[in-house]
């Protein structure tokens, strides 16, 4: 197999995949290519990362027998409007753009045999703590999909689905980040109008969500297991969750991702 790997687009996701591959000794720096318009980002991903570097993508076709196009969706049509002359059957494409079918790479390319995959990762691949999804076009293998989902592992966890479950995995992990910062910041300020200093609200509120976390995956059990062993008879956690019961706490998160799963939706088929 082709040990070189190519990232149309250099930018923090692009950078963070090359971090995790790097670091876990997936691909060497100097098997790795990236096409970025902008030279300074060039510089950039030069200096911290020693892969090689172009202005231009046309030597990742000619090079790599993995591209992932990491360029926003906006700006997806003229990249591979570019790149269609390039495009082979032996080439595996992988695209981590949001809300773009798989049936979009496929007309753009005006081809029937590529090898597609499309990727939905999210935000905290950032610190390679990711959850991604992916799905195959009717040309990738096994083996095309488990290439891909050992790529996206090494900055995270992914798992492998049918296309039709992409939008639920949008609403729920790709926008996931944002109710989990949302829940801090209210914890946070929770902290400070009980009295605590600002600094001090941060550290314990993200310091609970991050041990809370790692209890869940560690232990295996379930949340509300966990939840019960928290919760004694009188005591102060029933009264805070007697109070997340009655707002509706876990109707309005299941109607938060609800609405945004539909919302990947609509922007899918338009």
């Amino acid at each position: 197999m082709n040990t070189k790997i190519g990232f149309i687009g250099g930018g923090q996701m692009a950078e963070a995949m090359i971090r995790g591959i790097i670091e876990s000794n997936f691909y060497a720096a100097d098997s790795i290519f990236v096409a970025e318009p902008n030279r300074e980002r060039r510089d950039f991903m030069t200096e911290n990362y020693k892969v090689q570097v172009f202005a231009e993508s046309e030597a990742l076709w000619e090079a790599c027998d993995i591209i992932v196009l990491a360029v926003k969706p906006q700006i997806m049509p003229m990249v591979l409007s570019a790149s269609k002359a390039f495009v082979t059957p032996e080439h595996l494409i992988i695209s981590i753009a949001a809300g773009l079918p798989i049936s979009f790479y496929e007309n753009e390319l005006e081809r029937e045999d590529c090898r597609i995959i499309r990727v939905m990762p999210n935000t905290p691949a950032l610190v390679l703590e990711a959850a991604s999804g992916l799905s195959g076009n009717k040309n990738t293998s096994k083996n095309d999909l488990f290439r891909c989902e050992e790529l996206m592992n090494k900055i995270g966890k992914a798992v492998i689905l049918d296309e039709s479950a992409l939008d639920a995995v949008t609403g729920l992990s790709g926008s996931g980040p944002a109710y989990v910062f949302t829940f801090a910041d209210a914890m946070i300020d929770a902290g400070i109008k009980a009295g605590l200093p600002r600094p001090t609200a941060e550290t314990l509120a993200l310091q609970t969500i991050l041990g809370s976390v790692k209890l869940l995956i560690e232990s295996k059990k379930h949340p509300a297991e966990l939840r019960a062993m928290v919760t004694s008879p009188g005591g102060t956690t029933i009264a805070a969750q007697h109070v997340l019961e009655r707002s509706g706490f876990k109707g309005i998160v299941m109607d938060a991702i609800e609405a945004a799963v539909n919302r990947s939706k609509e922007l899918g088929e338009s």
